[in-house]
């Protein structure tokens, strides 16, 4: 007992004996030192006493699906941020692959009694995915935020870029340097923001002109990798413009270029999304169209502490326009 009090103690910057009272549910201590107890006991994995065990910890579930793209650090990082501002501790809590789901990481979350907990780029935004896990949630009434687009049917707020501006500003670029013959690479075909994407690319190279394919729409998982792969379908077709559902996508897309002999942008223009760090350090220099993170990571939050106070919050999806970044991976199409 001694050493948890002592520990705590000095996670907070108080005396054992203002510990010792939180714990004991005696006055004499202000509210914003007896959360910050309680959230001390949890994050250093000491259960709480009994009669204080109803009430939600001041933590907030994080949920990625992964770290290796430069977007959900980032995401993690203005959240984190925002949240703390807020006086909640965000417990990250990142997919792997054969390891902890996303349905684990609610169970676990639920278990740790958080406040809320905030998704970026989890199952909700795959048709085909496992939405089990949501339903948990709004039994137990427990604040949410889903972070970029999700299937329709789920009761939670949403907070978006709007893929839709995105993929208008991108073929609109490339088309501006006289690319006629435009591809896409995207994400697998049960994936909202990918479907979003599609149907917005059909409907501007229609109003441009422009045709559009089934051979020039490839699908790939979200790496470099698979992008790669699926990028080396799209050069047998003879485009010379490729648009992108992630920044990884557009790396993978330019090393398949360079594989098959030709060079961006002189022969393939290429362009991504996201502007996830360091892409304007790749060769050549990404041109992507940027999600505004900050500003999202942000009305996250706002929307979910307001839930968490018991606010009535719409349950629509918030969206937010992106901007393009023209570097380096595009140019006017040759002859």
């Amino acid at each position: 007992m001694s050493r948890r009090l002592a520990e705590v103690a000095q996670k907070v910057g108080v005396s054992e004996a203002t510990v010792s009272r939180v714990l004991n549910g005696k006055p004499g201590v202000s509210e914003s030192t007896r959360q910050s107890v309680l959230t001390a006991l949890d994050v250093l994995g000491y259960e709480r006493p009994t009669k204080l065990r109803g009430e939600r910890a001041r933590l907030v579930g994080l949920v990625l699906p992964e770290l290796q793209n430069p977007i959900f650090p980032a995401f993690a990082e203005v959240v984190g941020g925002a949240l703390a501002q807020q006086g909640y501790t965000p417990v990250l809590c990142t997919q792997t692959a054969g390891g902890v789901s996303e349905e684990d990481y609610v169970e676990l979350l639920l278990a740790q009694q958080v406040s809320g907990i905030v998704f970026a780029g989890g199952h909700y935004a795959e048709r085909r995915g496992p939405h089990q896990h949501y339903a948990r949630l709004t039994q137990r009434h427990l604040p949410a935020v889903l972070i970029n687009a999700s299937i329709e049917d789920l009761p939670f707020p949403r907070v978006s870029c709007d893929d839709e501006v995105a993929v208008e500003q991108a073929i609109g670029h490339l088309a501006s340097l006289g690319h006629t013959r435009i591809g896409l690479l995207l994400g697998p075909e049960d994936h909202v923001p990918s479907e979003r994407k599609l149907g917005a690319a059909r409907v501007v190279a229609a109003r441009l002109g422009l045709q559009i394919g089934d051979a020039d729409v490839v699908r790939s998982a979200y790496s470099l990798e698979s992008g790669q792969a699926a990028t080396t379908r799209l050069l047998r077709e003879g485009v010379t413009g490729i648009v992108c559902a992630s920044d990884p996508l557009a790396l993978g897309a330019i090393r398949a270029a360079r594989r098959a002999g030709l060079r961006v942008p002189e022969d393939v223009s290429v362009v991504g999304y996201d502007d996830s760090a360091f892409m304007n350090c790749t060769d050549p220099p990404l041109t992507t169209v940027r999600q505004p993170i900050e500003p999202m990571g942000r009305a996250a939050i706002d929307l979910l502490v307001a839930q968490i106070g018991g606010q009535a919050v719409p349950q629509d999806e918030l969206l937010f326009e992106p901007e393009l970044v023209v570097r380096g991976s595009t140019a006017p199409v040759r002859g």
